[in-house]
């Protein structure tokens, strides 16, 4: 078993992303809002170098969505060809970055 972490650069992308999970039976996914380092960094009064990349990156953007999975192994690369179909590929820029996490110990896990 692995814990499935994937960050959505794209949030137009969540519906169609989910539809993809629900058409090929994936589920537990939780989604939480989040946002990267730099562009809390940003949002502040900081000077420097911060303060030049916010004319660099577009501070109105939305959160980016993080999903969950506790994911068996066997259903790894589905899960990752499922992202990536919704998405698209994930080598591409602003897409969004997935990892997995191998899971040593797991109670309430329903499947």
């Amino acid at each position: 078993m692995k814990l499935l972490v994937f960050v959505l650069n794209k949030n137009d992308k969540l519906e169609k992303l989910l539809k993809e999970f629900s058409n090929n039976e994936i589920t537990g996914a939780t989604i939480i809002n989040s946002k990267g380092m730099a562009r809390v960094l940003l949002n502040k009064e900081f000077e420097g170098i911060f303060g030049s990349l916010r004319y660099l990156i577009n501070g109105d953007k939305e959160d980016n969505k993080t999903i969950f999975m506790v994911v068996k192994d066997e259903m790894i690369q589905l899960v990752i060809d499922t992202i990536e179909k919704a998405v698209g590929s994930l080598d591409e820029p602003d897409t969004g970055i997935l990892f997995t996490i191998p899971l040593d110990y797991i109670r309430g896990f329903k499947h």
